[in-house]
């Protein structure tokens, strides 16, 4: 490939062989437009020479000489579109390539501005996505924290129930323990109280029958073996009433009014001392089994 020096230089080296072809050319033109021939004049007569000079030589050399001068003249304007094209085509070449590298400059910016905002919403994404995560977490601590809180929580509501009603077992054990110790105690003083008042009924029995024989005027009917109730009415202080036969009776009538009136002459029954066992209404056997 001919660089554009190496173009010049031979260019150059055309031009200066036509140049000089040129000159050769004119100096002979010129030459010959007033040549004389070589020869004395002879001043005798007037002799008249003719010389033929052949100018087609010379018209052949000019027109070799002009289109020689119009080829250089078309070879330097083809060598001047020639250059002013490659001219054009190295500022085409170099704008095109300007524009590539600018299209170039503009992809890679465009893929680097791409990549960019890739990158971003990568990083956002991946920003949402640890945050999302972070709040899950954050969630699944606290729910987790609160489990804890509300187990730690029922297990003290558990401890607290388990104590009440340990509490309450106590208490209504010894509460049972109390109330049957209390029932004993009052199955006792009955049992205490009523062995005593039946102690003491017997004796209130025995100070009345042993008060009604004493005012007893004895018949002469009367059997030994003499067993009669009476139904007595009596007021606090054991002041009588009234008194009858209320019941079975083996004595004959005599002995019946015999007995009322004992109770009735008395006037009051024993009273005093006997006050836990006093009844207004009492059921009163008369006993009689001979002196």
């Amino acid at each position: 490939m001919v660089t554009r020096g190496e173009f010049f230089a031979q260019a150059r080296a055309f031009s200066g062989a036509i140049l000089v072809h040129l000159l050769m050319a004119a100096l002979i033109v010129l030459g010959t437009m007033h040549w004389k021939p070589f020869r004395k004049e002879n001043p005798v007569g007037l002799t008249i020479e003719a010389v033929i000079v052949d100018t087609s030589e010379i018209r052949k050399q000019r027109e070799e000489a002009r289109q020689a001068a119009q080829r250089e003249e078309r070879r330097k304007q083809r060598a001047a579109e020639l250059e002013k094209q490659r001219q054009r085509e190295l500022e085409q070449k170099k704008a095109e390539e300007q524009r590539q590298q600018q299209l170039e400059a503009q992809r890679k910016k465009e893929a680097a501005d791409r990549l960019q905002k890739l990158r971003v919403e990568r990083e956002r994404k991946l920003e949402e996505v640890r945050q999302r995560q972070q709040r899950e977490l954050d969630k699944i601590r606290a729910e987790r924290e609160a489990a804890e809180k509300e187990r730690k929580l029922e297990e003290e509501r558990l401890k607290q129930l388990e104590a009440r009603k340990e509490q309450q077992r106590q208490e209504q054990l010894r509460q049972q323990q109390e109330a049957q110790r209390k029932a004993q105690q009052e199955a006792d003083a009955r049992a205490f109280k009523a062995g005593q008042l039946a102690s003491l009924k017997d004796k209130y029995e025995a100070a009345i029958q042993s008060f009604v024989t004493q005012n007893w005027l004895r018949p002469p009917t009367a059997q030994p073996g003499l067993r009669c109730t009476l139904k007595i009415v009596q007021i606090p202080g054991g002041e009588v009433i009234s008194a009858a036969i209320a019941g079975s009776c083996n004595a004959d009538e005599a002995t019946r009014r015999s007995i009322v009136a004992a109770v009735e002459r008395g006037g009051a029954l024993p009273y005093r001392g006997f006050e836990d066992v006093f009844e207004r209404e009492i059921n009163f056997t008369f006993i009689y089994d001979g002196d």
